[in-house]
């Protein structure tokens, strides 16, 4: 099960690939919409969640979790709420 800082990391390289920066650019607790990052982007980032993770998200998760942060936070507890075997 992957902690909170490694989805926090991989959450960050993804919006730093999306927006076409360095990681090291994104702030973790800034709002992804003052980044630029659309509808699309958002998109696009949950069917990433859903790819790496597993999890079914909803198409609005960037919304209701708009910063890298939040994002993460929410996703360690959906990760660390999945009985243990369940393989995804």
């Amino acid at each position: 099960m992957p902690s909170e800082t490694l989805i926090r990391d991989w959450l960050t390289q993804r919006v730093a690939e999306y927006l076409e920066r360095s990681p090291a650019d994104i702030d973790p607790s800034a709002m992804l919409a003052e980044y630029g990052m659309d509808s699309v982007y958002s998109m696009s980032l949950c069917g990433d969640i859903e790819a790496e993770y597993g999890l079914d998200v909803e198409p609005t998760l960037a919304w209701t979790h708009p910063t890298i942060d939040a994002l993460a936070a929410h996703l360690g507890e959906r990760v660390g709420d999945r009985p243990a075997t369940d393989p995804a």
